[in-house]
């Protein structure tokens, strides 16, 4: 079974799934269940989709990158979160932030930090998140007050991809107080992390996606310079809110390839699996559980693509991002459970890998905006 044809891909985002289906068949499926038991970083991986040029081509081609468009990355996705979600999530976390600089930063800040992520030569990431803040971009705490030539950061930032790893991050802070304005109170920020008074330290372990590392990043009047604020000072909200429009498609992305991974191994799995003399695939029960397994997958599959082109042209975004994002990380859980009654007692062995989709299915539901507030951007963007 192969649930993700190229029928429904644009026929130029098909040779990057090729790509994408080849290198994970390679590197990334064989050695899922190893990383997901260590918990650890799969840094040659991450350095394999490097020289494949699969990780941060979205960066354009004039600083460095492929420019690869939202299509292909969502079929790209697609095959990395089917064979494992954990190290797929590092490999799009190295370019994490990168779009914020490269859409709204200048030349200077581009040559000097996207280039050499396109390269392979540094990881970037995204402080938005805060300890007691996740989805109220409004609400973020972490203060950027202006000293002369430069900004003096202090805060504290929670589940930041590449908070360790990364050498610089996209961070998210507040530049006003503004209470008749809310949106205009905060602003974006190159900050390196090697600068004075910004320390990371790893989030103890996950129940999934355990390939990915997260940070609690702590900023104590961190000092960097004016000419790191991407474009105009209380734009934040704004910049982010786009960013995370396309964002939630590709997560929608991680939602497919969930779905794909548990419908394929459950497939597998009954048709191999014997019970009472015949095969589980027999009974009809499991033929109707099955096929409303397929009908949610190719359900949510077609919104996704659909949401996709929205997206791609600017088209009520907020609004298609939200309702592909929320259908297909709820499709994946709906089917991982589903998965998980048809594999019986053998659904909690760590060695099946229905049993980590199980786990890495209930991570997209939250994070890029948790699904309560999705439903809220649907209802408030319909048309």
């Amino acid at each position: 079974m192969d649930l993700l044809d190229d029928s429904i891909v644009p026929e130029h985002a098909r040779d990057i799934k090729a790509e994408a289906r080849e290198f994970a068949r390679e590197h990334i499926e064989p050695n899922a269940q190893e990383y997901y038991q260590a918990g650890e970083y799969p840094e040659e991986i991450l350095e394999a989709g490097q020289e494949a040029n699969l990780v941060a081509q979205d960066i354009p081609e004039e600083w460095g990158g492929r420019g690869l468009d939202l299509p292909q990355l969502l079929a790209l996705t697609e095959e990395f979160y089917r064979a494992d979600a954990g190290i797929a999530l590092t490999l799009q976390l190295a370019s994490f932030g990168c779009e914020l600089t490269y859409e709204y930063g200048t030349d200077e800040q581009c040559e000097e930090y996207i280039r050499p992520v396109a390269e392979g030569e540094q990881r970037s990431g995204l402080g938005v998140s805060e300890p007691d803040t996740g989805s109220d971009l409004t609400g973020m705490e972490t203060t950027a007050e202006k000293d002369g030539d430069e900004y003096v950061l202090n805060g504290e930032k929670y589940w930041i991809g590449n908070g360790v790893e990364a050498d610089w991050i996209t961070l998210y802070a507040r530049t006003d107080d503004n209470e008749s304005n809310p949106y205009a109170n905060h602003s974006l920020f190159i900050v390196p992390t090697d600068t004075d008074g910004y320390e990371a330290e790893h989030i103890p372990e996950k129940m999934a996606m355990r390939a990915s590392k997260q940070a609690h990043i702590e900023l104590e009047d961190c000092r960097i310079p004016e000419e790191n604020l991407i474009g105009e000072e209380g734009e934040g909200f704004w910049m982010l809110a786009d960013f995370f429009n396309h964002g939630r498609i590709a997560v929608s992305g991680h939602g497919i390839g969930l779905a794909a991974a548990a419908i394929e191994s459950t497939w597998e799995f009954v048709h191999d699996r014997e019970q009472f003399g015949r095969t589980i695939s027999d009974f009809q029960a499991v033929q109707h559980g099955l096929s409303d397994m397929l009908i949610e997958f190719e359900s949510a599959r077609s919104l996704t693509w659909r949401a996709c082109e929205k997206v791609q042209n600017g088209e009520n975004e907020g609004y298609w991002a939200a309702l592909s994002k929320t259908n297909a990380t709820e499709t994946a859980t709906s089917v991982a459970e589903q998965g998980m009654q048809f594999h019986g007692g053998r659904s909690i062995l760590d060695e099946r890998r229905i049993a980590r989709v199980y786990r890495d299915v209930r991570i997209p539901v939250i994070y890029e905006g948790a699904n309560e507030i999705q439903r809220n951007l649907i209802y408030g963007q319909a048309p």
